[in-house]
């Protein structure tokens, strides 16, 4: 069988995609490796996405997948291998075997990298978040400890300070990574104390979420528990994109333009995955749209040539 379009991945890029492709009457396919609803469906709660005050990430998700398959959407879970050319269509290979079509919207997201102590993957969402601009509201006034040393860190950091009522920001080395007029704007913060040389021993908490961290100095080799309401890890993210070969950043990230096009015609990439300057639903949701339209407008073309008939 031959799709019009195969989506990777069923976060907010690329169900905005799908709905948006069943609309233009496009026989389109979204391909997700677990579930759908994407890194998003782990948040405890949102409330920056317009519409909806307040909701959990899980909820907002469930609309989107609800609205997607009640314009037709078809799934299918497996593991994306590769992408080949097969003349002017894509041959999508997969666990379970090759999918022929006519384009490609690479949807798949980045996942944030983990530190692996203890509590970290059992407070996720529940005090312990990888994303300042979604959840730093959620701790105006409150103490929270933020780990790492690059700019997305430092930047988060100075953010965070911004709301929190104070920031312990855990680095392992004795200076930044980040660059100096940020370290400069941090260290300047008062209500910031740096906790340097040290690392994350576990996330203390309860059923409530989070409620304190423990930290151990590598010179001392002392361990403190720290009262804290919330932690947020930035050591950074790692995309989604082994699969396909087209234009990517250093750390891995797709290069689009404007128009989600990359440098292989018919693929186009849409949400955290690409080289973008925010990771929000927001965006992601753009970015599926534009995606999705420029997919119908390629195909469009494809048809109106001279290419032999697609295989049935």
């Amino acid at each position: 069988m031959m799709y019009d379009l195969v989506i990777i991945g069923g976060g907010p890029a690329g169900l905005t995609a799908a709905i948006y492709a069943l609309r233009a009457r496009l026989n389109t396919l979204v391909i997700e490796k677990l579930g759908v609803g994407g890194q998003i469906a782990l948040s405890d709660i949102i409330e920056n996405y317009p519409g909806f005050p307040s909701l959990s990430g899980g909820d907002l998700m469930k609309h989107f997948e609800d609205h997607a398959r009640a314009v037709g959407m078809q799934t299918k879970f497996t593991e994306v291998l590769g992408i080949d050319q097969n003349g002017p269509y894509k041959t999508v290979r997969t666990a379970d075997g090759p999918l022929e079509t006519k384009a490609v919207i690479i949807a798949t997201g980045a996942e944030p990298k983990r530190l692996g102590f203890p509590g970290e993957q059992e407070f996720l969402g529940k005090g312990i978040s990888t994303c300042g601009t979604c959840d730093g509201p959620f701790y105006r006034n409150k103490p929270i400890a933020v780990i790492g040393g690059g700019d997305t860190a430092v930047k988060e950091s100075i953010y965070l300070s911004r709301l929190a009522s104070k920031v312990y920001h855990i680095h392992r080395r004795d200076r930044f990574r980040a660059e100096k007029i940020l370290q400069e704007r941090l260290l300047a913060r008062e209500n910031v104390e740096i906790l340097w040389r040290s690392s994350v021993e576990a996330a203390l908490g309860d059923d409530s979420g989070v409620t304190g961290i423990r930290v151990k100095n590598a010179d001392s080799g002392e361990a403190r528990d720290i009262k804290v309401d919330g932690i947020f890890v930035f050591i950074g993210i790692t995309p989604s994109t082994g699969f396909v070969e087209c234009d990517k950043d250093p750390q891995g990230f797709i290069i689009t333009g404007a128009d989600m096009t990359t440098s292989n015609p018919g693929i186009f990439a849409a949400g955290d995955c690409r080289d973008t300057p925010l990771r929000q639903v927001s965006t992601a949701v753009g970015d599926g749209a534009i995606a999705a339209a420029k997919a119908e407008e390629y195909i469009s073309e494809m048809e109106g040539r001279a290419y032999p008939s697609a295989p049935k």
